[in-house]
């Protein structure tokens, strides 16, 4: 009862005034336009608009940056049905039968049914969050720093050991955060380390410059080197656009068991949107009769409504460990982050105290971003097709030159360019290499809270490392974190021997 006052008086009260309203309105539309964009993702836009967030308020410009990343996962299932080509990677499962209905005729029910069960997963996801978020965070405040920092190995693992497909590529990734992250004055002693001699890292490595970098840098290069081949035809919206009754009784399970699948996983570190689109696509699947079965893989409409209801649930609950915990779980989350960092504004079960404006009109905003996605992406999907006729060149030249004017604006330093340039080749590298770049952002963000966490456990317990184990919390998190970095090898070298043994 208290989160739903806290709702009304305080969220709704801040989420309803003209500027927040024109932000979430301004952050839906970026979100959709980039969604539909092939080889764009809310991860670049979330990066290039950093450097612009440092002139608006805190709250309206995370309820914008929250807007692009749920307006994206809405705006992605345009390009999946149309050409085959999804957006982001949450609408790759959605090609696979959308395409299929829009060849047959059927782009209408296709669009209409991801965009209904979005909007139904987007309002429930978000029920829950302010269900969950307040009762997380209060658990959360009785976690010491023993317990942080374990909880901080958790995720360190699991972006590491599950994203891409080598655990070592990931552990590399990670190292290479941990050791960006560690440039810079050492908050404890004020010592200056790792700077070699260089007065402009003093300050550390700027957490926009290497996002843009990554992202908008790196995954441009990659995108237009290797992606830009892709020719795809546009399927035309012909026929009915609306759900015919049959489309309504087959859709609404879906959604709802796309929503019970993807909220979970949005919560869990790597938990990312691809995993749970694939799984509520299985169990559509698996789930269906016979008769409906026989047509996933030539049009069946289940297979387009319960991945695109998964993938805006898990979305909705990758707010959860960022709001109550300060820990992201993908890498939009984890630039939002450092859009928080920004303003001095830490993430963590004390915001809900600190700044409960800031956190429950994000929230509310998410309520009324979800209407505005659906009247944008319903009586609109015309004008959003058109933007698939954006010439590729035009698109990838204008994300570099809005980078290198977003790094260059920070602080007027060349060497802010030279760093936002080598972080691009960077992550170019690590593409072309199948290295994630997950754990390296959160290495980069998450691994001086770690430390801080680390030496704050040392000193209270005069430097016992057993303290992590005699701490029942710590012990679980910790066995929890060694599970999932030895079941995996051994579980595969046991499926290995087991086929050569056949």
């Amino acid at each position: 009862m208290d989160s739903l006052n806290a709702l009304f008086s305080l969220g709704f009260a801040t989420a309803l005034t003209p500027a927040n309203l024109l932000w979430a309105l301004l952050g839906c539309t970026l979100g959709t336009a980039i969604g539909v964009l092939p080889g764009v993702g809310p991860a670049v836009t979330v990066a290039l608009l950093l450097p612009v967030t440092q002139s608006v308020d805190p709250t309206g410009a995370l309820i914008m940056l929250a807007g692009v990343y749920y307006g994206a996962m809405f705006g992605g299932s345009t390009t999946s049905i149309l050409l085959n080509t999804p957006g982001e990677a949450g609408s790759i499962v959605s090609a696979l039968e959308g395409n299929k209905m829009a060849k047959m005729g059927r782009a209408g029910p296709a669009l209409s049914t991801a965009a209904i069960g979005s909007f139904v997963a987007g309002s429930i996801a978000t029920v829950l969050l302010t269900l969950l978020a307040p009762v997380i965070a209060g658990f959360a405040l009785q976690l010491g720093p023993v317990e942080t920092f374990a909880l901080m190995m958790l995720t360190f693992a699991a972006v590491s050991a599950v994203l891409g497909n080598s655990p070592l590529k990931g552990f590399i990734a990670l190292l290479l955060g941990l050791s960006m992250g560690l440039i810079g004055i050492e908050g404890q002693s004020g010592q200056s380390r790792f700077t070699f001699g260089l007065l402009p890292l003093i300050d550390g490595i700027d957490i926009v410059v290497v996002a843009m970098g990554l992202f908008a840098v790196g995954e441009t290069l990659y995108t237009a080197t290797y992606e830009n081949k892709i020719a795809g035809r546009i399927e035309s919206l012909k026929g009915s656009f609306w759900m015919s009754k049959d489309d309504w009784k087959r859709s609404w399970k879906p959604w709802l068991r796309g929503t019970a699948i993807g909220f979970p996983f949005g919560t869990l570190p790597a938990g990312g949107t691809e995993m749970p689109t694939f799984l509520s696509y299985s169990a559509e699947r698996k789930l269906a009769d016979e008769k409906t079965r026989k047509q996933f893989g030539k049009g069946a409409i289940e297979g387009v409504a319960g991945p695109e209801a998964a993938n805006n649930a898990a979305v909705t609950g990758t707010l959860v460990p960022l709001l109550t915990l300060g820990i992201p779980t993908s890498a939009t989350a984890a630039i939002m982050l450092s859009a928080f960092q920004q303003y001095n504004i830490v993430p963590g079960p004390l915001l809900f105290d600190t700044n409960p404006e800031l956190v429950w009109g994000l929230i509310a905003s998410l309520y009324i971003g979800n209407v505005m996605l659906l009247v944008l992406n319903l009586p609109l999907v015309g004008l959003w097709v058109q933007f698939l006729k954006v010439p590729r060149p035009l698109l990838y030249g204008g994300i570099i030159v809005l980078a290198t004017m977003g790094a260059y604006a920070l602080r007027q330093s060349w060497f802010d360019l030279m760093l936002l340039y080598i972080i691009g080749v960077l992550g170019f590298l690590m593409r072309r290499f199948d290295f994630p770049v997950v754990p390296l952002v959160v290495g980069l963000i998450v691994g001086p809270m770690a430390e801080k966490h680390f030496r704050r456990a040392m000193s209270i317990n005069e430097g016992d490392l057993t303290v992590f184990l005699t701490h029942p919390i710590s012990l679980v998190i910790l066995l929890v974190t060694a599970a999932i970095l030895v079941v995996p090898p051994l579980l595969k070298r046991r499926q290995a021997l087991l086929d050569s043994a056949r």
